[in-house]
């Protein structure tokens, strides 16, 4: 379907690049995104997927939004204060864009519900805060086929890493994923949580602005996928450093010997 004219003035900084031009705004309003939370880096990074006219974003979050949440959750204000973060991010993307479709699933992802959700989107953002969801979104996304784009911050330091294990590079082995870069959840208790440890609230705007942008090249095939690296961002040294990921034989998933056929290990 032709753009309309309101489209084509919207997107117009967009049409004017070579790298997405016409057809890949189009590719933009056809797809399917999910975000895995709509906190500090599901906020910035449903923001500018909305500006930029993904036409369906889904976010998933059964929590609420709390005053300790705005100093970094900015698609919240004050006047959310104890509403679901799913129904206070459907209103300000709503206003930020009427061409989008918000999906808002006001639910905990599990093992039950996790390939059902996963599976009705293109491609995933996690900007959860918990080893247990990124292992269960990793795993979902591998079986499902559906590219992951994964963020985490800590105080002053944050990363971000495409992961499309479901493929195979051009040496014919998988390509890295989330089980790769992180063997296993470390005990509880063992790395402070974000209210114990504190971050810096622009920071967490950084890294879901570059999952934002990692999403919109995968969908239109703009430049270099991060797939198989990992990209880490210090703030505090303002310095960014890439690391190629590789298969971990050992890796239950997708190693050499795996021994995870589906998500019923999942709580």
């Amino acid at each position: 379907m032709p753009l309309s004219d309101a489209q084509l003035e919207r997107y117009a900084r967009h049409i004017v690049l070579k790298e997405i031009g016409g057809p890949g705004q189009q590719k933009l309003l056809g797809a399917r995104v999910l975000v895995i939370g709509a906190g500090g880096l599901g906020a910035p990074c449903l923001m500018y997927l909305a500006a930029a006219g993904v036409g369906t974003l889904g976010v998933i979050d059964h929590d609420r939004v709390s005053l300790s949440n705005l100093q970094r959750q900015i698609i919240h204000d004050t006047e959310s204060l104890g509403r679901l973060k799913v129904e206070s991010a459907a209103e300000r993307l709503a206003r930020i864009n009427p061409d989008v479709r918000v999906v808002a699933h006001a639910e905990r992802l599990t093992a039950a519900n996790a390939l059902d959700i996963i599976s009705g989107y293109d491609i995933v953002a996690d900007g959860c805060d918990n080893f247990p969801t990124r292992f269960l979104v990793n795993d979902a996304c591998y079986f499902a086929r559906v590219p992951l784009v994964s963020g985490a911050v800590g105080p002053f330091e944050g990363q971000i890493a495409t992961f499309k294990s479901h493929e195979r590079g051009a040496d014919g082995i998988p390509l890295a994923n989330y089980r790769d870069l992180v063997g296993e959840a470390p005990p509880p208790g063992s790395i402070p949580a974000c209210e114990e440890a504190g971050v810096l609230g622009a920071l967490t705007g950084v890294i879901g602005s570059m999952m934002a942008l990692e999403v919109i090249k995968e969908i239109t095939g703009a430049g270099e996928s991060l797939a198989g690296r990992l990209l880490i961002y210090d703030a505090l040294e303002t310095r960014v450093r890439t690391i190629r990921l590789k298969r971990d034989p050992a890796n239950p998933l997708t190693g050499e010997t795996p021994s995870i056929h589906d998500l019923s290990g999942h709580r």
